[in-house]
Order: C-alpha cells, then sequence, then structure tokens
C-alpha cells in the first residue's frame, strides 16, 4: 500500500519495534459517571432523564480510574515521582484557534441511547502467554438509520485503560447522533508496548465494522477519538491507515482505516513530552526505567525516553504521515503541566507540510483536565466539557463522517 512505501522510502521505520510511553501524561480526572444511568447490562437504555445535565463536578478532561497516575515516571511499572509541571513555555499559535471555554456546560438526556457493555472484541495473547479478553462498551441512539462511528480511547498513561471513564462526553456525543464505544487496550502493566496497543484499537475498529449490521453502525464512516495516552493512540491510528505492521488479531477482512481523528492533549515525540516544561520537571521525564520507557523498549527496560532516538521516531504519529490521512481535529490547553502544548502543534504543523486536512484548537488557560486526582483543581476540567468545545467536536465529525 501507499502507506508501506511511505515507510519504506523513509528507512523502514514501520517494521521497527518501539514504544508509546506517555512520559508523564496521565489519567486526569477521576471515576466519572454520566448524566445518565449505566446499569452495566448488556443491552439497556443509557440515557434516563431527559433534562439532567452532565455532572459539572466530573465533566473534566476524562479519564477514569481507580490507582496512581502512571504514564509517567511514576505508577505501577515504576520509575520517579510524578508532578507538574512548575513552568509552561507558551507555543505558537499562529496556525489554531484560540478559544475561551466559559460558557455553559453540555447537557445530556435529550436522546434515548441503548448501551452495549463489556462486549468482548478481541483476545490477544500478552507477554506472560496468557490470553486477555479485551473488552468494549458501545453506546447506540435509538434512532432511525445507521449511526456513524467513534471509537473513544480512554487515557491513563498506557498503565491503566479504564473504558468507563469520560461517560458524559461519551454521552453527549451519542446523543449527537454517533455510535460510540469505549475501548479497554493492553498497557504496560501486561508487558505491551505501543505496538500491541495500537494493534488493539485496530482490532476494535474491525469487530466494529464486522457486527455493524448487529449494532447499526455504519461501517463506511468511523472516526477515532481520544484523551492524553488516548489522544496519542488517536493520532497513530489515523497516521497508519494501511500500515499492516499494526493488523493482527481478528476480523483481518476488515479494515482498520478511520476517517477522522480528534486528539485532545495527546503526545507525539515521546523524548518531548517536557520540553515546554522547566529544566527540573524535564529532568524527571526522562529518567531512565520509567513506565513510559517500558512503553517503548519493554518491560524491564533501563533505558530513558532520550536514549534511542530512532525507537521514539518509529512511536510518533508524525512519522507515519501523509496526504492520504484523514482529517485531524487537535486540542491542547494553554496551561497543560503535564503533555507540552507543543507536542499537538508539532503534528499539527506535520499533517498541514503533508497535505493532510488539520485543525488545531488551543484552549486559553485550560490545563490537563481534572487534575483532582493530584491535588489540583478540579474545576480546571470543566474547559473541556463546555458547549463551545464539545460543540466543535462533535460539528468536526458531522463534517467529515457522512451519513
Amino acid at each position: 500500500m501507499a502507506k508501506e512505501e511511505n515507510m519504506k522510502a523513509a528507512g523502514g521505520r514501520k517494521s521497527r519495534r518501539a514504544g508509546m510511553g506517555l512520559a508523564a501524561s496521565v489519567v486526569l480526572g477521576l471515576a466519572l459517571t454520566a448524566c445518565s444511568s449505566d446499569s452495566g447490562s448488556t443491552t439497556a437504555d443509557a440515557s434516563a432523564s431527559k433534562s439532567t445535565e452532565c455532572p459539572a463536578s466530573q465533566a473534566a478532561g476524562g479519564q477514569a480510574g481507580s490507582g496512581a497516575p502512571s504514564g509517567a515516571p511514576s505508577g505501577a511499572a515504576g520509575g520517579a515521582s510524578l508532578s507538574f509541571a512548575k513552568t509552561v513555555k507558551a507555543s505558537d499559535t499562529s496556525t489554531s484557534t484560540v478559544i475561551d471555554p466559559t460558557g455553559a456546560q453540555i447537557q445530556c438526556g435529550t436522546v434515548e441511547v441503548a448501551t452495549h457493555s463489556d462486549v468482548v472484541y478481541s483476545t490477544p495473547t500478552t507477554a506472560d502467554g496468557k490470553k486477555a479478553e479485551l473488552k468494549l462498551d458501545l453506546q447506540v441512539p435509538e434512532t432511525d438509520g445507521k449511526k456513524p462511528l467513534v471509537v473513544y480511547m480512554t487515557g491513563g498513561g498506557f498503565s491503566m485503560a479504564d473504558k468507563t471513564g469520560n461517560l458524559n462526553q461519551r454521552t453527549y456525543v451519542a446523543e449527537q447522533g454517533y455510535a460510540v464505544a469505549s475501548i479497554e487496550y493492553r498497557t504496560v502493566t501486561s508487558g505491551a508496548t505501543y505496538t500491541e496497543t495500537l494493534q488493539d484499537v485496530k482490532s476494535a475498529i474491525r469487530y466494529l465494522r464486522a457486527h455493524a449490521d448487529e449494532y447499526g453502525i455504519d461501517p463506511a464512516n468511523v472516526a477515532v477519538w481520544g484523551q492524553s495516552a488516548g489522544g496519542y493512540l488517536a493520532a497513530m491510528a489515523g497516521t497508519t491507515n494501511g500500515v499492516e505492521e499494526f493488523e493482527a488479531g481478528e476480523n483481518l477482512d476488515q479494515s482498520s482505516d478511520v476517517q477522522a481523528v480528534v486528539d485532545e492533549f495527546g503526545p507525539g515525540d515521546l523524548s518531548k513530552t517536557a520540553s515546554d516544561f522547566d529544566a527540573a520537571t524535564q529532568k524527571t521525564y526522562l529518567a531512565a526505567g520509567t513506565s513510559s520507557a517500558q512503553f517503548v523498549f519493554g518491560a524491564g527496560t533501563k533505558k530513558s525516553l532520550g536514549d534511542d532516538p530512532s525507537a521514539i521516531e518509529a512511536a510518533d504519529p508524525s512519522t507515519y504521515a501523509d496526504s492520504s490521512d484523514p482529517a485531524f481535529m487537535l486540542l491542547h490547553g494553554s496551561d497543560d503541566r503535564l503533555v507540552s502544548p507543543s507536542q499537538t502543534l508539532t503534528l499539527h504543523n506535520t499533517l498541514r507540510a503533508k497535505g493532510v486536512d488539520s485543525t488545531r484548537y488551543v484552549l486559553k488557560g485550560a490545563d490537563h483536565g481534572d487534575l483532582s486526582f493530584m491535588g489540583g483543581d478540579s474545576s480546571a476540567g470543566l474547559k473541556w466539557s463546555t458547549e463551545q468545545v464539545m460543540g466543535d467536536i462533535v460539528t468536526f465529525l458531522g463534517k467529515h463522517l457522512a451519513g
């Protein structure tokens, strides 16, 4: 395929086995409850009250789950302690749209939504030789016609992937006419590198295409959407359409290509995740043997993210970008203290240089979502769930997912 030929021309980078690692971009938020009830049943009405407001205090950037955030140099995989950057250097906004998201919060409960919970989409073998059951939760609005599909990836620093996260924003998007699937994926805790994790994302897309008629999905119109670590995965999925290295598992007769990408505050060049931060924070992110480094180089590594530029390049979505890529929407907070704002800027500028339709939004004063899990300001996360921001996301999806 054309994308594979581009990788070969670039020195065979597509075949290198490297890893993602999200140097300190982490779980951004607490466990979220949606503006709707979720019974956990296989097929349940997940829309409940027609006038319920999406929970303001929990409508933050979206990652859920318990335990220490650990995509950074901390967490289950070991490493130094996670800390906020003390300073954030302003990045260039000349090619971006700056918005001040201070308006009303999103409202849910206007459309009936059916929920399919704990659907097993893949059973890969983990590093220890065991079979994993990877599951997804799918929300489908009960309206006429087949629905364009949006596959959502939560964050969690690739040390955890709680598919129940960000239910409020997912419900909001579903109510606008989309089938929204939130997936779990293998993480560094099971010995996965970015290759296996991206394979999981593509497996979920193929599974849902294979079962499109069962769930009322339009298989010709698929987007990926993620936040933080999930944003990275969305970007990688978008720039690797047609790259066979990342195709593995079930339903290989189906395409994993996507038609649109929404990347909220995801990293790209992992060695530069802290490039906008103070020197002390940069040093912390580049410590040896962190969970991020293990996701690049494999479990038990003693390397740091600065030790092997070729491996970092192979894990960077910009490496795979070409003119055939789908449209991108990138969003970042100007005051993000966990993933440098320049990360999405670099990807945005690369995509544009390749002729890709890319739009970047900078949220004035926004940090890395709801930071209350680290003792930060939980209300800061509300900037990510305003009608303005979520409306822009839905508008982008509507423009690029026909039907």
